[in-house]
């Protein structure tokens, strides 16, 4: 499963025709800032009741949400047991070096600046699929005893 953390319409539905048209067996969960990312991460708010034992394989974060930044998420994210080892790749417009070194010190596994020209964007969300779904091997977190 995938959790793309996105805001603005027009990179989720970039992201999300560039994803199924090269990962359509993978599932694709959609959350549109820090909170409902948090929630649903969590399985809290309208997220209660959530499988916590299915965590996203990789979550596709972008940095300027409303309510509750990318950077934030992540910093509680490495916080918790629970997500302290899920795959985050930042997927952002900034290409800022604060946002970059904060992003790295708080343990993201990758930075990907989002190309410009769809053409560049599929692909990149094509690679990064690749790579973290079916490449990677990801730490899966124990449940504690």
């Amino acid at each position: 499963m995938v959790l793309l953390v996105e805001d603005n319409p027009d990179d989720e539905a970039l992201t999300l025709r560039a994803f199924r048209a090269s990962h359509a067996d993978d599932e694709i969960v959609v959350v549109h800032d820090g909170v409902e990312a948090l929630d649903f991460l969590f399985g809290t708010g309208a997220h209660a009741g959530r499988d916590l034992a299915r965590m996203p394989t990789v979550v596709l974060l972008d940095l300027n949400l409303p309510r509750i930044d990318g950077l934030e998420v992540l910093r509680r994210m490495r916080a918790d047991p629970r997500t302290s080892t899920v795959c985050v790749v930042v997927f952002t417009s900034s290409g800022e070096e604060r946002d970059i070194a904060n992003a790295y010190q708080l343990r993201a596994n990758s930075f990907i600046r989002k190309p410009v020209a769809f053409e560049s964007f599929a692909e990149t969300v094509k690679q990064v699929g690749e790579y973290w779904l079916h490449h990677n091997q990801p730490l899966v977190p124990r449940s504690p005893s």
